[in-house]
């Protein structure tokens, strides 16, 4: 697997000499370069490194992987500390449901933060556009449709959303496990009859759609009842509008969904990193702003919302610390 050897060759990289310091060096998950993890986790990152490393000896290492699915499981391995993640993964994972159930609930994932929204993002050709809704899918019967590389987060929350729309994605068509940097070139040569690519705003891979495709790629939106549909009751989606003038070329707004990403943690991380840490992202939010656009959603007002899984003292003892009232079922456990 690409991750590992890039995990392998990245954890050689990082047993520097301050790591015999006594140094706190963490491994931070993101995901494929083309999505929004990457970008902001490398943000994230670069503040770690320039205001707590000199300070307090507190590095942090970002790492390119497939997504939310297998960050968990770097998590769980510790072969990372810290993890961008959906909130699906989030939820499935605390649990023990879905891809987790018979590995049993992952009661040492913790969360630092909400991020930002995952938008979702189902890109397909103008001729297979009939109603402009989700449901213009069931049109494409056994079309490939690309859905994510394996291990992904976008791929698993793509089977949900459909299955829960009332389609069958292993029978409905021929899924093809490719990222975000490999779909969009797969549409547009006609290789693939739809892509999803879930993510924040902009994602870098839908902008290049947009850009290169013009009027011949269209993204499909979601009225009310489908998207109450497509949430099946979780709590984990909802209603999202992506403005008009997101991508080159949209003149108008676009109705979806999405879901909440989270900077999960593990939960034997020392509380004084995770606190420092926490502090750290939201002194510097300018700083990840001029990143992505993305982070402009990263406020500590909003920074409890939707978490599937229990805070870490560290961040719980900031948010404190700002005033914030931590709501009983993320209290620290």
């Amino acid at each position: 697997m690409r991750s590992t050897t890039a995990l392998i060759t990245a954890l050689l990289l990082w047993c520097t000499p301050i790591a015999a310091n006594d140094a706190r060096n963490y491994v931070l998950a993101t995901a494929s370069t083309g999505g929004t993890y990457y970008p902001v986790g490398v943000g994230i990152g670069t503040l770690v490194n320039v205001f707590l490393q000199p300070s307090q000896k507190i590095g942090l290492l970002t790492l390119n992987t497939a997504g939310s699915r297998e960050n968990i499981q770097l998590l769980e391995d510790n072969y990372a500390q810290l993890a961008l993640v959906e909130a699906l993964y989030g939820y499935e994972a605390w649990n023990g449901l879905g891809p987790y159930a018979e590995v049993g609930p992952q009661k040492e994932l913790r969360a630092i933060s909400s991020l930002w929204h995952d938008a979702e993002q189902f890109l397909t050709v103008a001729e297979n556009v009939k109603t402009g809704t989700i449901m213009d899918l069931a049109g494409l019967q056994g079309g490939r449709l690309a859905i994510g590389a394996r291990g992904s987060g976008a791929r698993g929350s793509n089977l949900r959303i459909l299955t829960n729309l009332g389609l069958d994605p292993d029978t409905d068509f021929e899924l093809v496990n490719l990222d975000y940097a490999a779909s969009v070139p797969a549409l547009r040569r006609g290789q693939v009859a739809a892509a999803s690519t879930p993510g924040g705003l902009p994602t870098g891979d839908v902008s290049v759609a947009f850009g290169t495709m013009g009027k011949r790629v269209r993204m499909l939106g979601f009225t009310e009842e489908q998207a109450a549909k497509a949430d099946g009751g979780l709590g984990i989606w909802a209603p999202y509008v992506v403005p008009a003038g997101t991508y080159p070329g949209q003149d108008e707004d676009i109705n979806t969904i999405a879901q909440i990403n989270f900077l999960a943690v593990r939960a034997d991380v020392e509380e004084e990193a995770v606190y420092q840490i926490t502090k750290t992202i939201y002194e510097h939010l300018p700083f990840l702003n001029r990143l992505h656009r993305a982070t402009q959603e990263l406020s500590p007002e909003h920074a409890l919302d939707g978490l599937p899984v229990p805070l870490h003292a560290g961040a719980a003892r900031y948010f404190e610390e700002i005033g914030l009232t931590i709501p009983d079922r993320i209290k620290p456990q």
